[in-house]
């Protein structure tokens, strides 16, 4: 089991409602969700990589479009 450290800290009422909402969504909770933007904020900060909800998009375009990309490629 994955230690945890309790903290406290204060966000916009409206945007603890969507995380609290996404979390229901997605059954998920809450905490693993804030701990996901953790991670893709400071991956993103690092430089590391792109957020991964950015390249799933990214790749869904391209298993979507791969005819229209061959195209454009001649």
């Amino acid at each position: 089991m994955t230690m945890r450290e309790k903290f406290a800290s204060q966000a916009d009422p409206e945007l603890l409602a969507q995380m609290r909402e996404l979390a229901k969504t997605e059954g998920r909770q809450f905490q693993a969700l804030v701990e996901e933007a953790f991670r893709e904020f400071l991956a993103r900060k690092a430089g590391e990589r792109p957020r991964e909800n950015v390249m799933a998009h990214f790749r869904d375009s391209v298993r979507r479009n791969a005819e229209l990309y061959k195209r454009l490629a001649k």
